[in-house]
């Protein structure tokens, strides 16, 4: 895992006749392996409970979430909500999630997961593998892209 990078941006200012510098440093986060293992673990346990509360709480508020990639995403706290009442709550049951591998870089968490439910759209077990991209911020997440594969499994 590489260091945090830090840029800093001098300016100058006038106070009682005196030129101060004034330095502001900012620091290009570094997830660390607890806060990426925490918004993975509440990711689990929303989507297993079907808590779209519970999801929001990973979330910044201008947070840009794609489900689909090609698709118009869902941006911010409203939106990300409704599709997880639509999506998740009414048209998902009896969710299991596993986590099989996850990688960090910077502010990047890339993570792998397995899952699989019972759609009411489909009338049928669907499993799911899937990779998703998260670039997190203030230790939650800024922008989610999902990519998946999924299938309906023989009854």
């Amino acid at each position: 895992m590489k260091s945090a990078e830090a840029r800093s941006e001098a300016t100058k200012s006038r106070v009682g006749g005196k030129t101060l510098l004034n330095q502001r440093i900012f620091l290009f986060g570094m997830v660390d392996k607890k806060t990426a293992e925490n918004i993975l673990k509440i990711y689990e346990d929303a989507w297993v409970n079907q808590d779209p509360e519970k999801i929001l709480s990973i979330f910044t508020e201008d947070s840009v979430y794609h489900e689909k990639v090609l698709q118009k995403p869902y941006v911010g706290h409203e939106q990300i909500k409704q599709y997880w009442q639509s999506k998740v709550v009414e048209e998902q049951s009896d969710i299991k999630f596993k986590l099989l591998n996850y990688y960090i870089e910077e502010d990047i968490i890339i993570a792998e997961w397995d899952a699989s439910f019972f759609s009411n759209e489909k009338n049928g077990r669907v499993h799911i593998i899937e990779v998703a991209i998260m670039e997190i911020s203030e230790n939650k997440i800024k922008s989610l892209r999902e990519y998946w594969q999924s299938e309906v499994l023989p009854p």
